[in-house]
């Protein structure tokens, strides 16, 4: 879809093109779905979090027994969450500009 867009915007497009074939007809993903997504589209920004408070609190979040669902906004919150308690982020940061 964004064949000559920035990087940016090809990453934002990925986790769209990624929840919405994950989705349901309404748009929206179970919060079991939601955590498989998580862990097997996400696995290396989560890896060794799983000690983490933040990490626990958003994951059994997605354990409640609830028939609420998860719509993009919520999933979109949930990776920027994951990300920013990463230790990959930090390793990332650390890597010094090509520029």
């Amino acid at each position: 879809a964004l064949g000559k867009g920035s990087e940016l915007e090809k990453a934002f497009a990925t986790i769209a093109l990624v929840y919405n074939n994950s989705a349901d007809p309404e748009g929206k993903l179970s919060k079991a779905e939601t955590k498989n997504l998580l862990q097997t589209q996400f696995g290396h920004f989560i890896q060794g979090q799983e000690n983490k408070p933040k990490y626990q609190e958003i994951i059994s979040a997605l354990d409640e027994e609830s028939e609420n669902k998860i719509d993009f906004e919520d999933f979109v919150i949930f990776l920027v969450s994951l990300t920013l308690m990463s230790d990959l982020l930090q390793e990332i940061r650390n890597v010094k500009p090509t520029k």
